[in-house]
């Protein structure tokens, strides 16, 4: 039988690296350009940039979610820990009260850390930080607490794709599975919904930055859980916006063609989506079957149950 390998972050707790990289990144909040919004405020003094974000980190909820990929939710759950406010603010984001309008609560690191082992108290199979760009020095302070109490399952890096390589370089060694959007290809479409031109450039260098530090997702075969590795999200658009057959073709050409990939149908307008033409309609069924074979025609054969959400309808 197979034994699925510790997490990452209790190897660098071991090597001392898990210390040095939370002191590392504690400090850049001092002129913060964590992300590339590069915004170059004073977090620490409790001064804002894009990220609505000061010196702690804000958490909206935390629970077992059962709505994730499957090598995520298992039997008892992907434990997802929502961060408010987010560096990307997509105008037809789906968590708008959270991410555009801040709901949540400030949390220490100890706090963060109690949460995290709350999630594996309950059963959960792994720690899943949804929109963590911003927070990323409060993560790996609170993985450091958390670790030394006793947590043990995978930590899932969940992000809109938007972050930095020097960023995700301090995560190298601490995070078991990258779990990034993969939102547009073309720079008009990236400006009009969430005023980051340059998303498309971003996102492929920290896409192929995550690929270089865990591979290929491994999925346990006993247990049909993911144990390390990259996994994308890519949220199909009304009218083509997304670009889903260049993306693909870059996952497939230059990162992998066994990336795991989760072509996704649940687009509806939220937000400020209505204001704009042709976000201000649902996705239709042969929009996303047209996505799928897109896809399939890339090179890019695992798909996280691509069926399911034709049910949608």
């Amino acid at each position: 039988m197979a034994t699925i390998p510790l997490p990452a972050y209790i190897g660098a707790l071991e090597r001392g690296t898990l210390e040095k990289q939370a002191r590392l990144a504690s400090a850049a909040l001092k002129q913060c350009t964590l992300c590339p919004r590069r915004c170059k405020v004073d977090r620490t003094r409790e001064k804002l940039g894009f990220c609505r974000t000061g010196k702690l980190a804000r958490v909206a909820s935390f629970n077992a979610h059962f709505g994730e990929e499957a090598p995520l939710v298992g039997e008892n759950g992907s434990g997802t820990i929502f961060f408010s406010h987010c560096n990307l603010l997509c105008n037809f984001c789906q968590n708008y009260a959270i991410s555009h309008l801040g709901e949540g609560d400030e949390v220490t690191d100890d706090e963060l850390a109690d949460i995290m082992l709350q999630l594996q108290g309950a059963g959960c199979h792994n720690i899943n930080l949804v929109t963590p760009s911003h927070v990323v020095p409060q993560i790996i302070a609170a993985v450091g607490i958390a670790a030394r109490r006793g947590l043990t399952v995978p930590l899932v890096f969940n992000s809109g794709g938007y972050d930095r390589v020097d960023t995700l370089k301090r995560l190298d060694g601490i995070v078991d599975i990258y779990m990034p959007d993969f939102k547009f290809w073309d720079e008009q479409v990236a400006r009009d919904t969430c005023n980051a031109p340059d998303y498309p450039a971003v996102a492929r260098k920290a896409i192929l930055e995550m690929h270089r530090q865990v591979g290929d997702l491994c999925i346990d075969k006993a247990s049909g859980l993911a144990t390390r590795g990259l996994l994308v999200r890519h949220l199909v658009l009304p009218g083509g916006l997304a670009g889903t057959s260049a993306v693909m073709g870059f996952l497939a050409e230059h990162v992998s063609r066994d990336t795991y990939v989760n072509v996704m149908a649940q687009y509806r307008p939220c937000g400020t989506a209505r204001q704009m033409k042709p976000l201000d309609a649902p996705l239709s069924p042969s929009e996303y079957e047209t996505a799928v074979r897109e896809a399939m025609s890339a090179g890019i054969t695992r798909l996280d149950r691509p069926r399911r959400v034709f049910q949608l309808w």
